[in-house]
């Protein structure tokens, strides 16, 4: 089990940081009192959650019981970890000027910048406590990236889905890259074979044994492991792959349940044939 502490000062990128762990499987709850940690975890174990992210600042009851808190989850075997974001000052009043928003702790007895500074002294013994991350020259994207790399989490963030099509119906819309297996062998023109799709043993049996088709599967799992981690790194959760040819049931199902079963142990991943749901075969 564990659990992702996200503190800091408001402002400071906690947000950012909470949609990272959201998009990455966690159960993310925001600003929770302090004093409700053990009970959240009592929680994840009742009902199967393997990973939270929490969100507590400097409004949370009981925050000088935090760093017990956290020792107690830790005594339960709880992996527990604290992101602490924080900012200077003059980016903090910049950010909360440009976004019209309200300082949590402004009041009428404080000004914005000593309501920064209050919250920044609330919060002194809780930044002692795990990763401090200055955001104060970081981008959104940026930030993301850190926090992805920083709790390792980069790679569980994507959904891939492989799709086959026929170009005589067209190139599907939705579709983020767009690959052509018109040049490989065609089933269709053996005629024990052309009834049959891309998912049958003797049409699978026919495009193995030709190396131009090994060839350009190798060539794409090379382009896809290359360059998804990347598309990852740019905050994008969700690629679809379309592969084509002249009917879309026989070059480009193989090829489809093929790369699904090499990038399934490292993505989430989607199949779908939109020319086998078509009664004309190709």
């Amino acid at each position: 089990m564990q659990l992702i502490l996200v503190s800091g000062l408001s402002g400071s990128g906690k947000s950012i940081a909470l949609h990272v762990l959201e998009d990455a499987g966690y159960y993310c709850v925001d600003n929770l009192p302090a004093t409700l940690l053990l009970e959240v975890a009592d929680f994840m174990t009742v009902s199967g959650q393997e990973k939270a992210a929490i969100s507590v600042d400097a409004r949370s009851a009981a925050l000088a019981s935090l760093p017990a808190h956290i020792e107690a989850l830790k005594g339960r075997g709880v992996d527990c970890r604290v992101l602490y974001l924080e900012a200077s000052t003059p980016t903090l009043l910049r950010r909360f000027s440009e976004t019209r928003r309200k300082h949590p702790l402004l009041g009428t007895d404080l000004s914005l910048p000593e309501a920064i500074e209050h919250e920044r002294s609330l919060l002194a013994s809780v930044a002692a406590l795990g990763q401090r991350i200055d955001t104060s020259d970081l981008q959104a994207r940026v930030l993301q990236n850190w926090i992805r790399d920083l709790l390792g989490i980069g790679s569980g963030a994507l959904t891939l889905l492989f799709e086959s099509f026929a170009y005589r119906d067209g190139i599907p819309l939705d579709a983020d890259w767009v690959l052509d297996a018109r040049m490989l062998p065609n089933p269709h023109y053996e005629p024990q074979l052309r009834p049959l799709t891309g998912r049958d043993a003797a049409v699978a049996d026919y495009l193995r044994a030709d190396p131009s088709v090994g060839r350009w599967l190798e060539d794409v799992r090379a382009l896809l492991g290359r360059w998804l981690p990347e598309i990852v790194r740019e905050n994008r959760s969700y690629v679809t792959v379309a592969i084509g040819c002249t009917g879309g049931r026989h070059r480009s199902v193989y090829l489809v349940e093929r790369l699904a079963d090499a990038f399934r142990g490292d993505w989430k991943v989607l199949v779908r044939h939109r020319g086998l749901a078509r009664a004309t075969p190709e």
